[in-house]
C-alpha cells in the first residue's frame, strides 16, 4: 500500500473509499496549485510543533492543523513546503502525505491499523524461505534469520518457518505477544509510519525490529530486498524498475523518520 492509498483505506469512519486508478486518473488531470506562501517553518505551539506556512499553521486536507510531536519531523515537513517552487506537488512530499494520512486517517481507525499490521506479521515474508539456489537460501539465513532471532527474542515467541509458499499458520501465541510489543509503537504518527514501514519492505517483522532499534533503516531496506537484488545480480538491472524502488525508498525514509521518533 503506497502514502496514497493510505488515507483511502483508513479514513473516517463511513466515508467512501475512491478507487486508486481513478483517483489517480483525476490527480493527473487537475492542475497543481500554485505555491501561495513565500516562507515554510516550524511553530511551538501548545506541546505540538506546527508546520506554518508565513507564520499561519498549515492544514490537512480533513483540516486539522499540520502539527506533530517531535521537532524534527516537523522541520522535515516544513522542509518539504519550503522545497516547494511554483508549484506544491504532492508527489515530491512523502512526509506530508504521510503524516496528512496519519491525522486524517489513523487517528480514527488505530484498532483497525493494529489489526493488519498484526495479520501481516501472521505470514511475513521473512518466515517463507526460498529452497534454492544455494547462494540464496545462504543470503536469506545470514541476513534475515539474524532480524528474525532478534524479534523472537524481543516478543519471547517464535515463528514457524517454510519453505516456498506454502503457508505457515502462525502460532496465536506468537502473534499475541507481538501484538503487544506493537501497542508501545504510539498513534497516531508513528503508527502510520510503522504501517508503512511494513507494506514497503513486505514485512511487520523487520518494521518491529526498527521500531526497536535492533536494525537500522539500511538494514531493513537491504533486508527487505533481498530477493530482488539477487535476481538483478543474475538478469541484470531495469531502469523503470530501478525509478519505482527509487520513489518507494523516498516513501521509506518518511516512514522510517516517523517510526524513529515514536
Amino acid at each position: 500500500m503506497s502514502t496514497d492509498d493510505f488515507l483511502s483505506r483508513f479514513g473516517s469512519p463511513g466515508a467512501s473509499r475512491p478507487d486508486p486508478v481513478a483517483a489517480a486518473q483525476q490527480a493527473m488531470r487537475n492542475p497543481l496549485p500554485a505555491r501561495f506562501y513565500k516562507e515554510a517553518g516550524v511553530l511551538e505551539r501548545d506541546g505540538l510543533f506546527h508546520v506554518a506556512l508565513d507564520g499561519r499553521t498549515a492544514r490537512t486536507p480533513a483540516r486539522r492543523p499540520l502539527a506533530v510531536g517531535s521537532r524534527a519531523v516537523a522541520e522535515a515537513l516544513a522542509a518539504e513546503w519550503q522545497a516547494q517552487a511554483g508549484q506544491i506537488d504532492p508527489a515530491a512530499m512523502p512526509l506530508t502525505r504521510l503524516v496528512n494520512s496519519a491525522l486524517d486517517g489513523v487517528a480514527d481507525q488505530e484498532t483497525a491499523v493494529r489489526a493488519e499490521i498484526v495479520r501481516y506479521a501472521g505470514s511475513d515474508a521473512l518466515c517463507y524461505r526460498a529452497g534454492e539456489p544455494e547462494a540464496l537460501v545462504e543470503r536469506q539465513n545470514a541476513i534475515w534469520q539474524p532480524a528474525l532471532s532478534a524479534v523472537e527474542s524481543l516478543i519471547g515467541a517464535r515463528f514457524l518457518l517454510a519453505e516456498g509458499v506454502i503457508f505457515a499458520e502462525q502460532p496465536a501465541g506468537t502473534l499475541e505477544a507481538f501484538a503487544r510489543k506493537l501497542d508501545a509503537i504510539p498513534a497516531p504518527v508513528a503508527l502510520a509510519g510503522a504501517h508503512n514501514v511494513m507494506t514497503l519492505t513486505g514485512s511487520a517483522i523487520l518494521m518491529l525490529a526498527l521500531a526497536n532499534r535492533l536494525i537500522g533503516p539500511e538494514e531493513a531496506w537491504a533486508a527487505a530486498h533481498l530477493d530482488e537484488d539477487y535476481q538483478i545480480e543474475v538478469w541484470g538491472q531495469d531502469e523503470e524498475a530501478a525509478e519505482r524502488r527509487a520513489i518507494r525508498r523516498r516513501e521509506f525514509d518518511a516512514a522510517a523518520l516517523l517510526l524513529a521518533q515514536g
